[in-house]
């Protein structure tokens, strides 16, 4: 396959032939090692190495159709997205993204950074471990890579033409909006995961429950039109790469125009997904109360901070005149922070009972602690959905989480 000039998907022997031939920071004669380490839905991520340099790299491929099934046939024209955004993104959130090395839209695939210092966030929740930094980092990056790209701060025309080249139509119209806002409350293609002694407990809370729908449809209807700023997308703990000290996050392919809230709503969700795990999985009562307070005072972080900086940012940075009426800042940021709960339910219903569902949920070894704890999941979320006007605080949101938790 000398020359890669005809899309193929890749093994490991391949792109290691890939890397000396693509790639400027291995010789042609180099020795390398090569590993598929990608466990997500949709691509495959090989990591090359060169054990005499100590030189490493990332190649993440995009194929044909979704890892997670072959139902879902897509346009490899995502990485080409991922690269943009992730090259943007460093832009405007210096040293919270990956340093992008290389494109290559004939193979489809890009080059960049290793992380293997890092650990994929999920991975590490899992560990039960903490990340005091995480809060602070991921506001900054969530403030400056939402706001910034709203047409409050850019110019009209030029975000109208961003709009454009990020409408993404295959991955918002095949996946997020099928599997977010559709199929947790009617499974209608029959391709939802509920755990056996849920079952009624879900058709009861989400499938008969045609006002939680009702909200749901409103919040689809704007995830499908409210073109407000440049979204990751996809933005869980398995999309952000973490040490002591440092957050990355990574796998921006679902990127496009859509509600701010979207972004802020999914952090919230997963960090929930690692509080239930902990819950249900840590038998010390110490270690216990110590990693839920830490996620609790996280998540109040996340809210709080978020909303701190935006009003930092948006005094800062706004050029849009009507924009500098006064109660704009504040009617905008109330709206943002309504989408946020809305999303923040959204996720939890879906990564609970429908096909992408999480490991913190999901590996919970006990049938009856399993049990409640993707019932405190759903009843959160429903709230969250339903009363998602009166989440402005990050305390309101552990509010519920605890209580809920007493009563289950």
């Amino acid at each position: 396959m000398a020359g890669f000039n005809e899309y193929f998907l890749m093994g490991t022997d391949d792109v290691i032939e890939y890397a000396k031939e693509k790639l400027d920071m291995f010789s042609g004669d180099a020795v390398l090692q090569a590993k598929e380490i990608g466990d997500g839905n949709l691509n495959y991520v090989f990591k090359i190495w060169e054990e005499a340099t100590g030189k490493s790299v990332i190649v993440k491929q995009a194929g044909v159709e979704a890892r997670i099934s072959s139902d879902f046939k897509l346009s490899t024209d995502r990485n080409r997205i991922e690269v943009e955004i992730l090259t943007l993104e460093g832009k405007l959130c210096p040293g919270l993204v990956p340093h992008i090395y290389m494109y290559d839209p004939v193979m489809n695939c890009f080059a960049m950074e290793d992380l293997s210092d890092h650990q994929v966030m999920r991975s590490a929740l899992l560990k039960h471990e903490q990340f005091p930094q995480f809060a602070e980092d991921i506001t900054t990056f969530l403030v400056n890579s939402l706001l910034l790209t709203t047409d409050r701060v850019m110019d009209s025309k030029e975000k109208k033409e961003m709009v454009k080249r990020y409408i993404n139509p295959q991955l918002c119209a095949d996946i997020s909006e099928p599997l977010v806002y559709t199929e947790p409350y009617d499974d209608n293609l029959g391709r939802n995961l509920v755990f056996p002694p849920n079952a009624d407990f879900v058709k009861k809370e989400l499938y008969d429950d045609k006002a939680l729908q009702l909200e749901v449809a409103k919040l689809k209807y704007d995830f499908m039109n409210n073109a407000q700023s440049l979204i990751h997308g996809d933005l869980h703990t398995g999309s952000v790469f973490i040490k002591q000290g440092s957050t990355r996050v990574m796998d921006p392919e679902f990127a496009f125009y859509g509600p701010m809230g979207y972004d802020i709503g999914n952090v919230i969700a997963n960090m929930i997904f690692a509080w239930a795990n902990g819950d249900a999985t840590i038998g010390d009562a110490q270690e216990k109360a110590d990693y839920l307070g830490w996620i609790e005072d996280t998540i109040t972080n996340i809210v709080d901070l978020f909303k701190e900086k935006f009003i930092r940012a948006f005094d800062a940075n706004v050029t849009e005149p009507m924009a500098r009426t006064p109660g704009y800042r504040e009617y905008f940021l109330d709206t943002v922070l309504a989408d946020t709960a809305g999303v923040a339910g959204l996720e939890m219903n879906r990564r609970t009972v429908g096909m992408a569902q999480v490991k913190d949920l999901t590996t919970i070894p006990d049938e009856a602690k399993r049990t409640r704890a993707e019932r405190i999941v759903i009843l959160c979320a429903k709230d969250f959905i339903m009363n998602r006007t009166q989440y402005k605080t990050g305390k309101a949101y552990i509010d519920k989480l605890k209580s809920v938790a007493v009563e289950i």
